[in-house]
């Protein structure tokens, strides 16, 4: 059993998401530097910042698929388990969305959706596949539900892959880079799902390069580097009016494309 330090518990900040004093190393890459970080119920915090500034690393801290050297994280009040049953139980909390899509390439596409729902949170086969549909329809792909994998477009599969967290229906999602591996045309479907989750008030995390995403439905920005968390502000200000030189190079060199 993971051992708590009952000083933090006492301090146990608000928010849903709360990071503290977060540090990673992977050998000699200080990873995570310091992150000190709260994420409120249904706001969508987006992170940005250059190549290897820790942001996949501080998404994937949240659901321990990496763990941390020091610090604490909290979900929903409670502190991170380390391992066992309640670290799958958190996961389940907790959506997910990869880079790649991460799709069991011989299940269906429906059986995809259904599998944690009947696994995890023991629904029935008919109760699973009814709210699989309902999801898959609201991502724009239920006519391919019989389908498998291979015969979708990545875009589409992106989809699905949102679908399938939502099924579990998480308390926050998190986004890996979830258009990086997708054609330019594809991207777009798959920014129009997120978007139209976050307007429904979904709590959400996006690392993400697409920009006009960070923009329109961002309730903050946190620009990385280095592993630490340089500056956050609202995207507007951010945007518009960077306080950091590091911000300010970084957009420079975005922006003018």
């Amino acid at each position: 059993m993971a051992v708590v330090d009952e000083k933090a518990a006492e301090t146990r900040p608000d928010g849903l998401v709360v990071l503290q004093g977060v540090d990673k190393h992977f050998g000699q890459l200080h990873a995570l530097k310091d992150v000190n970080l709260a994420i409120k119920r249904g706001e969508v915090v987006v992170i940005i910042g250059p190549s290897g500034s820790g942001k996949s690393t501080l998404c994937r801290t949240i659901n321990r698929l990496e763990t941390i050297d020091s610090g604490h994280i909290w979900l929903d009040g409670e502190p991170l388990p380390a391992e066992g049953k309640a670290l799958a139980n958190l996961r389940a909390e907790v959506g997910m969305v990869f880079q790649s899509f991460n799709l069991f390439a011989h299940k269906t596409i429906l059986e995809n959706v259904t599998l944690g729902p009947i696994k995890v949170r023991k629904k029935s086969k008919a109760e699973a596949e009814k709210r699989a549909m309902e999801l898959l329809e609201r991502v724009g792909v239920a006519h391919q539900a019989q389908k498998y994998p291979a015969q979708l477009s990545g875009g589409q599969q992106q989809r699905v892959a949102i679908a399938r967290a939502l099924a579990m229906d998480p308390k926050v999602m998190l986004f890996d880079e979830p258009t990086s591996a997708l054609d330019p045309e594809m991207i777009k479907e798959v920014l129009d799902v997120m978007v139209d989750l976050a307007k429904q008030g979904m709590t959400m995390v996006v690392v993400t390069h697409e920009m006009g995403f960070a923009r329109t439905a961002g309730d903050r920005v946190v620009f990385m580097a280095d592993g630490a968390i340089v500056e956050e502000n609202t995207p507007e200000e951010f945007f518009t009016n960077p306080a950091s030189d590091r911000a300010k190079d970084f957009l420079g060199k975005i922006l003018k494309h």
